[in-house]
This record gives structure tokens, sequence and C-alpha cells, in this order.
């Protein structure tokens, strides 16, 4: 049986994973990859899942799930994978483009991905396109990185791990501080005692026993569909499960009488989709001062204080000489430093990040991790970063984990087992 190379290409920020991906596909001659000249590639990305799910719901044309009463968009991550993949593999190609094959899935769901991927890969060459260097393959022979358009390549395995090493990135100065403070009633923010949730009869929670106190920095992870976003949902305002159970918000017990503006006064948020809704011609420094006032883009003429205070949060990420520029033009890591910056310009009491590093490369991602670490460090915040994986860089000091089982998902609580957690 003849092995075949798999090839690895390191994908940043700047680079054109599109046009790339697209040459491959039509068997455009590229000089790095010549053994894939001719041979017939298929595609495995989220953006075919997104294709397959699009014609499900305007056509009514199930493809990935023909054989399933559950339509795509019900799946979870990891099952909608698992389809693709399986369709994919039926169509017998004799190359797959696998890109970032592991985003948006939980620690086991990424092993059992793996595990099939490895499993193939003596019959199939496998082409990976990823932005962290952790989900490569162990099996790749040939290393790429691809900085713009240029594929460059690597003498050996040892060269490219050399090169392209993690480091630890840090800011200098200190956040700066907001322009008043927001009340709270107590050292307790957020308490949740024996609350479960159910979803038409399906128990989603069991018995969740949590407490956020101010200064916290919790990491919150579980599984695909183990009941995080209820969780979250039920804190921000956006679910009505917390009502009438034993769960106490900013002083106050969930269903009496707290609107949710009060909540969202004191909570920032940000999950990447929430760039999306700012899809204007916002300058950056309108961006961050937005923050102060909650809104989409920047609708009242900011005062001198809150420019201020902008530039100097701008100061801080090294985008001061950009205050003017506009954000849609910024990468996907400077979109994200400066939500990051949005969202805590108030200083409020609970800062919840839901997976914000998710996308990023390697270098964007340890940037991001410092920034959080120094909110963390800097200010009496409390903060929940939500993610899938487990990020070097980032220093929480307490994990809250959700356990599924058949009777709902049960948490539990740990203390961080990082060195630079006290």
């Amino acid at each position: 049986m003849k092995l075949h190379k798999s090839y690895t290409i390191l994908t940043q920020n700047n680079s054109n994973t599109k046009q790339l991906v697209q040459s491959l596909l039509k068997n455009e001659p590229i000089d790095e990859l010549l053994e894939l000249q001719n041979l017939k590639g298929l595609l495995f990305s989220k953006s075919e899942i997104d294709r397959y799910m699009d014609e499900e719901e305007r056509h009514d044309i199930k493809i990935l799930t023909k054989d399933s009463e559950q339509p795509l968009k019900t799946m979870s991550s990891g099952e909608q994978k698992r389809a693709l993949l399986n369709y994919l593999l039926q169509k017998d190609p004799e190359f797959l483009i696998l890109v970032n094959p592991f985003d948006n899935l939980d620690v086991a769901t990424q092993a059992k991905l793996k595990e099939q991927l490895l499993k193939i890969s003596p019959n199939k060459i496998l082409v990976q396109l990823v932005s962290r260097s952790d989900d490569i393959l162990p099996n790749t022979t040939d290393f790429f990185k691809l900085d713009g358009n240029t594929l460059y390549t690597y003498s050996s395995p040892n060269d490219f791990w050399r090169q392209n090493k993690t480091e630890s990135l840090s800011f200098n100065g200190n956040i700066p501080l907001p322009p008043a403070s927001i009340d709270s009633p107590s050292n307790e923010l957020v308490r949740f005692k024996n609350v479960c949730v159910s979803f038409d009869g399906r128990q989603v929670l069991r018995d969740i026993n949590w407490t956020i106190n101010r200064g916290d920095f919790w990491q919150l992870i579980g599984p695909n569909g183990s009941g995080k976003s209820t969780l979250l949902s039920m804190i921000t305002g956006d679910s009505h499960k917390g009502y009438g159970q034993d769960l106490i918000i900013f002083g106050k017990q969930k269903g009496s009488g707290e609107s949710v503006w009060d909540l969202k006064q004191k909570i920032g948020y940000y999950t990447p989709a929430i760039t999306n809704k700012f899809r204007g011609y916002h300058s950056l420094e309108n961006m961050i001062i937005s923050g102060l006032h909650d809104s989409i883009g920047l609708y009242v003429q900011p005062t001198d204080s809150e420019k201020n205070l902008a530039e100097q949060w701008l100061q801080l990420l090294n985008l001061e000489n950009r205050k003017n520029d506009y954000f849609k033009y910024l990468t996907i890591g400077e979109s994200r430093l400066l939500m990051m910056a949005r969202a805590m310009i108030k200083h409020p009491p609970l800062l919840i990040l839901d997976e914000p590093t998710a996308g990023l490369d390697d270098a964007s991602a340890n940037l991001f991790a410092a920034l959080v670490n120094k909110v963390a460090k800097e200010s009496d915040t409390a903060i929940v970063f939500v993610s899938h994986r487990e990020e070097p860089q980032l220093h929480p000091g307490l994990i809250f984990e959700l356990r599924p089982s058949e009777m709902g998902s049960t948490g539990i609580e740990k203390r961080a087992n990082h060195p630079d957690v006290n």
C-alpha cells in the first residue's frame, strides 16, 4: 500500500486561505504542491457545512442528512462535521482539504475526529490548513506557512517548529480607569444554588451550584451541548429558565422585578458573532466609545473625556495612530482586541467572553489572552472565559466544568493548575 504524504499549511490572519483552496480544487498548478496536480480533491470546512445547511433551509434539499430525520441546523458541531466527512469519503476523493477541522469542537470530539483522520491518511492525501499549531496532525510530512498569497516551505519538521514557537506576549502600561464605578450590592455577583433546567422534558442542567465573586477569573468548560450557553443566558437575562429558582444575580433573586437592561448595564459581553453587527463605517475611536452607551455604533457627539478614555485604550492596544481608521478594515485579531476594550471600557462588575479566540491564529490568540490576563490582574471585574480549547497563555484562577449525564449536566468547581496563578 502506498503511504501518502500529509501536508500542513499554517495560516495567519492575513492568509488568503480562500484563494489557495480554490486553486487546489481547480487543479491549478502550485509549485510546492505538484503531487496534487490533476487529482480529485474535496473540501472539509465550516463554510461547506454552512452551504449544505443553506440548501436544507432554503430549498429543503437534504444532502448531508438524507438518511436522518434531524436537520443539519439542529446538530452539534461535532455531528455536523462527522456528517460532512462521511459524505466526502463516499465520493472517494484522492485528497481532502481540511480547513481548521477542530474549531468549535470539545476536547473529546476533537480526539475522535483526529483519530478518524489519521485512520484514513494512508489512503488519502490530507492537506490541512490550520491557524493553530496545536491542531496539526502528528503524521504531517511536509510543512508550509501561508503569508498573504505566498506559500513558504520548510526544510524539515524541526525547522518548522523552531520558527513557529508559541511566545508569551504582553502589553505595556496599565488598563485605563473607568469614567465612574458601577455599583454592585455585594462582593457576590452571581449565585446558582441547586438550579435545574430542562427543555421539552429533557434535563439539560442538574443541581448547578456556582458562585461568581468580584474579581474572580473563571474559565467555563464542557463538551458541546453540555449547557454552557444555557448557563450564560440565565446570567445575562436572555433566558427565562432561572425564574422561580434559587438564582441571585447582582443581589437580586431572578424574577424579582429586575430588568434585562439593569443586568446588561453591569455585564460586559463579547462573542465573535457580535462583531458582525458592526458593518458600518465606524472609526476605532467611536467603536470603543460606543461601549459606554451600549449601542451598535455611536450616535451621539462624544465628550472630550470620552475621547480621552478611548485614546488611552487605543494606546494600550498600540492602535493610537489609527483612531480614525474604520473598524471593518482591521484584521480579525485587531478587531477582537478592540471589542475587548469596548466591553471593558466601563469596568463592568462581570465580563463574559464567549469563545473569543475562535478562528484566531496563534499570535493573535496569545495577544488576546495577554489582554484578558492583564484585565484580570489590574481590575476587580470578574471574568468568565468560555472556550473549547485550552489557551496555553491564559491564566484563569478557577475552572467551572460542566459534565454531561443522562440526567443533565452537573458542575464541578476546581482551581486552575497554572504556575502563574497564586
